[in-house]
């Protein structure tokens, strides 16, 4: 039983924590040019089309190719823009 709790234990401390994902609507642009692939007109796209509620209109919208969303959108998200405001409209 100790061996299976210490083989356990190593195996959960070994797991490397998952990098947060970047937020469009909130991200800067040093923190969207990081992104693989992302030039600078890339990020000033992201920045002029915003806000975004899903991730995918990068693509459906034309900011992006769809190749170079493909490449990131395992590394982003798309928060509700204000969702946390608490501001009513």
């Amino acid at each position: 039983m100790r061996l299976f709790l210490a083989i356990f234990l190593a195996a959960a401390v070994a797991v490397p924590a998952e990098p947060a994902k970047l937020d469009l609507n909130t991200a800067t642009f040093e923190q969207l040019r990081a992104l693989p692939g992302m030039g600078e007109e890339y990020a000033r796209r992201v920045i002029r089309f915003r806000p975004y509620t899903a991730k995918n209109q990068l693509a459906t919208r034309g900011v992006l190719p769809e190749a170079e969303y493909d490449r990131i959108q395992e590394l982003i998200v798309a928060h509700r823009a204000g969702a946390n405001t608490g501001s009513k409209k």
